[in-house]
């Protein structure tokens, strides 16, 4: 066992978290921790890591065990490069024994695999996207442990990562190298389609259960029918002891000749009852609670048109001076009742495509129209960062004194933080100490208060819980204005999106499809022609390095081949004249064998997943090899 942890509870303050809770972990574990905000998911993970001690009970791992814990903020140090939070955390890995070159190779190693290119090893983390810190992250864990850990905690590990990234991720969890790679991995994550891909065992950690947690083996699918067959065998025993407590209640209120007869036993028998079904009610009531009460408010608008984007692009100059164009030619019309979704990879341009359709930014060419008067917009940005932390919640969700006026009811402020599960003591406390999803639910709580003709919403899903992000996705489908969805949750899209807007393909075309899947598919070729046109640059770089490496003046192809047939001979010349082509073919076959690593069929079946990753790591040597060898000839012809 890697981990036991035993009897767990802890409080802050007044509040209890959770009380005499247990967990195990075992080798080849891939265990999804979810469970209602603020009900202590981060909390216990910090405990599995060392950095935070519980108010009782005890967590014990394996002797020797190398646990590398991510938490949920990415914090880097300013003025670092990837390289160098790599390098850094590689010094400390066993198998580099200090050595500074070993910890550079190792962590360079580590953030290729993770999908960093040699270009961007460099570039301050400061200009990196959330989705590529989040990388940097679990590749910061993963260079601690040698990249081998034997037990990797992820708190949140999705938030920010694009689709691409999480599909990296699941399949780096699911289906590991042999060099990088984790024996177990207990993640808290609310992205439900990332615990069906992953998890062999779901944990919910709530007070709806006896113990504190519910566990069921399988994925998230298999865990919603272990739940369901639980409370609903709850509910039937509260119904029994209710009945049971009645029949007491009546034994109890009998005469007092009766209460001559009664038994001493049977008293404390009921007495034990009567907290029994406390205990059970209460349980009850905290699995039915469900999430926070969203529900957006309209302006009800009739206008048809609301916003018209014709022929619109944007481009921008990077650190660089390098001007990149992020998408081109795009016309979208915004009507009520559209819910647009807006896909791309980190770093494409989504939110500056939020800005444009908000009339916060201008296209560089093209127009956006707005109807007569603008419609009223409201956003919840993906950074949280409206309210400043050192605002009281009460005036953080309830700006104008203790009434809201809600949908044209007033309503108190105490009744409006329970509506998103705020205790009454916590109106005053800061923003700056609520936990990631009470930021959030304090975010929509605002958000409803303004009545809307389009809602925009960036990477709504960020830190809310499972319940609360089923009720906003109910508040959003019954919403009669516009929407503006951006978010990689893909059960969200798949329920929510009339059409997605996909941005990010090399040539900055624009696609705007029906589906989801449509959606998926056009995402997967812009990431085929990105990369291989990053292994044409990389070639063409590679194939310079190798020429310059024969003396300080370029020379013409015709050159090098009249001095190579001075140095060697006739066998190796033809080697040399076709190692270009040769490593371009093997780069080809390394292409298909990370293709098939994607198929599903081929992910479902274990042997042939086997065999295509021995096929995968046997295409990355060849091209090694063959690098190595074009090196080998180029110094020997001088």
């Amino acid at each position: 066992m890697l981990l036991s942890a035993s009897d767990l509870s802890k409080s802050h303050g007044l509040r209890e978290l959770f009380r005499g809770v247990s967990v195990s972990v075992a080798d080849g574990d891939r265990v999804g921790f979810i469970g209602p905000n603020g009900s202590g998911k981060s909390t216990m993970l910090r405990m599995f890591a060392g950095v935070e001690e519980p108010d009782v009970g005890i967590v014990r791992t394996q002797r020797g065990a190398v646990i590398v814990y991510v938490p949920q903020r990415d914090d880097f140090p300013d003025g670092t490069t990837p390289r160098s939070v790599a390098t850094a955390a590689s010094l400390s890995a066993a198998s580099v024994h200090g050595d500074s070159h070993e910890a550079e190779v190792l962590g360079g190693m580590i953030l290729g695999k993770l999908g960093f290119a040699e270009s961007r090893m460099n570039d301050p983390v400061a200009l990196l996207s959330g989705g590529w810190k989040k990388r940097l992250s679990i590749a910061r864990g993963l260079c601690e442990a040698g990249g081998t850990p034997d037990l990797l905690l992820l708190d949140e590990p999705t938030n920010h990562l694009d689709v691409e990234g999480i599909r990296w991720l699941e399949q780096f969890l699911a289906r590991p190298s042999n060099d990088i790679r984790a024996g177990a991995c207990v993640f808290v994550t609310h992205d439900r389609a990332f615990l069906e891909r992953v998890a062999t065992r779901v944990i919910e950690l709530s007070r709806a259960y006896a113990q504190g947690t519910l566990a069921a083996e399988g994925n998230y699918t298999e865990f919603l029918r272990r739940r369901a067959d639980y409370l609903e065998s709850q509910a039937r025993a509260e119904s029994a002891l209710a009945n049971e407590v009645r029949i007491d209640n009546v034994w109890l209120g009998r005469g007092a000749q009766a209460r001559r007869t009664k038994a001493k036993g049977r008293i404390e028998d009921s007495a034990e009852r009567r907290d029994a079904l406390d205990a059970i009610t209460e349980r009850n009531a905290a699995a039915t609670a469900g999430g926070a009460g969203v529900d957006f408010t309209a302006s009800g608008r009739r206008t048809r048109k609301l916003v018209h984007a014709e022929g619109i692009s944007k481009s921008f100059a990077d650190e660089r001076g390098t001007v990149r164009t992020l998408f081109r030619g795009l016309d979208l019309e915004l009507t009520p009742g559209d819910r647009i979704g807006l896909m791309g990879p980190n770093g494409s341009g989504k939110t500056t495509l939020l800005r444009l359709l908000c009339g916060d930014l201008a296209p560089d060419t093209g127009s956006v129209r707005f109807a007569d008067p603008m419609p009223r917009i409201v956003v919840l940005r993906q950074q949280r960062a409206d309210i400043p932390e050192s605002t009281l919640l009460r005036d953080a969700i309830c700006p104008l004194g203790d009434v809201v006026d809600f949908q044209g009811r007033p309503m108190h402020i105490t009744a409006w933080a329970r509506r998103f599960l705020f205790k009454d003591a916590q109106l005053l406390q800061t923003v700056g100490n609520l936990s990631g999803g009470e930021r959030a639910r304090a975010h929509l709580a605002r958000m409803m208060l303004e009545p809307a003709d389009i809602l925009v919403l960036d990477e709504p899903t960020n830190d809310l819980d499972i319940p609360t992000l089923e009720v906003l996705e109910e508040s959003v489908e019954s919403f009669p204005g516009a929407v503006l969805l951006v978010t990689h949750d893909r059960t969200m899209l798949r329920r929510l999106a009339k059409s997605v807007v996909v941005i990010g393909a090399p040539d900055a075309s624009v696609s705007v499809v029906a589906s989801l899947d449509q959606a998926l598919s056009a995402l997967e070729r812009a990431e085929r022609e990105t990369q291989e046109r990053d292994r044409a640059s990389q070639r063409a770089e590679r194939a310079d390095a190798v020429r310059a490496g024969g003396g300080p003046s370029p020379v013409t192809p015709a050159q090098s081949a009249a001095v190579a047939r001075k140095r060697l001979n006739f066998k190796e010349q033809r080697e040399f004249d076709g190692i270009e082509a040769a490593v371009h073919a093997a780069e080809e076959v390394s292409h298909t064998a990370e293709a098939r690593l994607r198929d599903p069929a081929i992910a479902a079946d274990h042997v042939k997943m086997a065999q295509a990753c021995q096929a995968l790591d046997a295409a990355h040597a060849k091209v090694a090899t063959l690098y190595a060898r074009w090196q080998e000839l180029e110094s020997r012809r001088g």
